[in-house]
C-alpha cells in the first residue's frame, strides 16, 4: 500500500472558485451539441427525446463519479494523463489516454470553429468559413493565453446567456401550451421504425455528445481553490443542472413540432422557437447560438493546453510544453501548440465527422479513468478526497463499452489513425531521448 502525500505547491494560480468552476463546467456542457442535436435525437427516438437525455445524463454521472474521486485525490494539471500514470505505470498507455484527450479536445474546437463560421454567423457577416474558423480560433487562443481567471469570467458572460436561450425555449413552449397550442401526447411517442428499446439506446448515445465536457475541468485542478471540497459540488451541480434543461428542452421540442420536423431542421431549436408564434426574431436566437459554440470552444481550449502542460510536468511531452508567461502565469506554448493544431484540423472534415471522433476518443478515455479509480483504491493519501460508491466505476465501465458499440465503422477507422498518429509521437521522443542519453 503506498501512501500519498498533499501535493505540492502548484506553478499555476489558484484563481477558479467554486461558482466559478460550476459555470466552467456547466458553461462546458451547455454548448453547442443541445442546439444541433435535438433534431438528430429525435430522428432517432420519436417524440420521447427526454428519454435518451435523461438516460446519457445517468450514464455521464457514473463516470463523473470517478473523475470526483481522482480529481480530489490527485489534484494536477493532466487530468486521465495523470491518472493513468498513477494507476497502471506504463509510459505508452499514460501517453495514449492524455492524447486521446488531447486529440479530442483539438478536434472538438475544431468543430466548433466550423460550426461558428458557418450559417449562424452569415446573417452577421458573409466571409469565407475556413478563414473565420481559423480567426475564430486565434482570438479564443489570444484570450486563453491573457488568464484563466479572465478567460472563466468570460465564460460566466456566455454561460448565462446560453442557459437564458434554453430557458427562453422552455417558457414560449410553455405559453404555447398554456393557450392550447401543441401536442403533449407527442412527448411519449416512439419512432414506428425501429424498437422503443434500440430507439432509445441510439438516441442515447447523439444525446451523450451533449453532456461531454465535464471532463474537461479535471485539467484545471490546480487552478482551483480548496478543490477537495469544491469540486463534488461544482461537478454534480453543473450535470445536473445541464441535464435537467435538457430534459425541459426535449418535452418542449417534442410539445412544439412532431418528431420528423425537428429531424430535418439543422437548427432545430430556431424552428421550436418560431413554432411558438411570439415572433421573437430569428437573429437574436442565432446570435445566443453562436455565442454557445463560442464558449464551447473557449473552454475546449482550456482543456487542451493545460492538459499539454500538465503531460509536459509528468515528462509525457516535451518540456518546452511546461513553459508559462512570467507574469499571467498561463501555459502560452501549450496554447500556441494546441491552436495551431485545432487550426489544422478545421481542413479534416464537417462538424458531424468531428463530433463522433470526439466521443470514440473520450470513451477510451473515460474506460482508463474508471478502471484507474479502482487500481489506485490501494492508494492512501493524507488529505481528504471524495470517495465513490465501490459498484459505480463498475457500472460506468459496463456504460462506456455499450456506447462503443454504437459507433460506426468509420468513425473507428478516423480515430485509429489518430491514435497511430499518437503512436509515431511516443515512439519518435523515446527515440530521442535515448539518443540524447547515449550522447552523455
Amino acid at each position: 500500500m503506498e501512501t500519498v502525500t498533499e501535493p505540492t505547491k502548484s506553478k499555476l494560480k489558484q484563481a477558479i472558485t467554486g461558482p466559478l468552476l460550476y459555470l466552467f463546467i456547466l458553461g462546458d456542457v451547455l454548448g453547442a451539441g443541445i442546439y444541433a442535436l435535438v433534431g438528430k435525437v429525435a430522428g432517432e427516438v420519436g417524440g420521447a427525446i427526454w428519454i435518451p437525455l435523461a438516460l446519457a445524463l445517468i450514464l455521464a454521472l457514473l463516470t463523473a463519479t470517478s473523475y470526483a474521486e481522482l480529481v480530489t485525490k490527485y489534484p494536477k494539471a493532466g487530468g486521465a494523463a495523470v491518472f493513468a500514470e498513477r494507476a497502471f505505470k506504463v509510459p505508452l498507455i499514460s501517453f495514449l489516454v492524455g492524447f486521446c484527450m488531447l486529440a479530442a479536445g483539438v478536434t472538438s474546437a475544431a468543430g466548433l470553429s466550423l460550426a461558428f463560421a458557418g450559417d449562424y454567423l452569415k446573417p452577421f457577416l458573409d466571409v469565407p468559413a475556413t478563414a473565420a474558423a481559423l480567426v475564430f480560433l486565434f482570438l479564443i487562443g489570444l484570450l486563453n493565453a491573457r488568464g484563466v481567471k479572465e478567460s472563466v469570467r468570460a465564460n460566466v458572460i456566455m454561460t448565462v446567456i446560453e442557459v437564458s436561450g434554453l430557458v427562453l425555449v422552455i417558457v414560449l413552449v410553455g405559453l404555447m401550451f398554456g393557450r392550447g397550442d401543441g401536442d403533449a401526447s407527442r412527448v411519449v411517442a416512439f419512432n414506428p421504425e425501429v424498437s422503443p428499446a434500440a430507439g432509445v439506446l441510439a438516441a442515447a448515445l447523439l444525446a451523450y455528445y451533449s453532456f461531454v465536457g465535464f471532463e474537461t475541468s479535471a485539467n484545471v485542478a490546480e487552478e482551483v481553490r480548496d478543490v477537495h471540497r469544491v469540486y463534488p459540488k461544482a461537478l454534480f451541480g453543473a450535470l445536473l443542472t445541464a441535464g435537467g434543461i435538457y430534459v425541459l428542452i426535449g418535452l418542449a421540442s417534442s410539445i412544439a413540432l412532431p418528431a420528423d420536423e425537428l429531424n430535418q431542421s439543422s437548427g432545430p431549436l430556431l424552428q421550436v422557437v418560431q413554432a411558438t408564434g411570439f415572433g421573437v426574431p430569428d437573429w437574436l436566437f442565432g446570435l445566443v447560438a453562436l455565442i454557445a459554440v463560442a464558449n464551447g470552444a473557449l473552454l475546449t481550449m482550456i482543456m487542451a493546453s493545460r492538459l499539454a502542460f500538465g503531460m509536459a510536468e509528468q515528462s509525457l511531452l516535451p518540456a518546452v510544453l511546461g513553459r508559462v508567461l512570467p507574469n499571467r502565469r498561463t501555459p502560452w506554448v501549450a496554447i500556441a501548440v494546441t491552436t495551431v493544431a485545432a487550426m489544422l484540423l478545421t481542413a479534416t472534415g464537417d462538424l458531424e465527422s468531428l463530433a463522433e471522433t470526439v466521443v470514440l476518443l473520450l470513451l477510451f478515455v473515460f474506460i482508463s479513468t474508471n478502471t484507474a479509480v479502482l487500481v489506485l483504491r490501494r492508494d492512501k493519501v493524507e488529505h481528504k478526497h471524495f470517495r465513490a460508491p465501490t459498484v459505480v466505476p463498475y457500472l460506468a465501465l459496463a456504460s462506456c463499452a455499450v456506447l462503443l458499440l454504437q459507433q460506426d465503422a468509420g468513425i473507428w477507422w478516423r480515430a485509429a489513425v489518430l491514435l497511430l498518429v499518437g503512436l509515431v509521437f511516443f515512439f519518435a521522443a523515446k527515440w530521442v531521448a535515448s539518443k540524447a542519453r547515449t550522447k552523455h
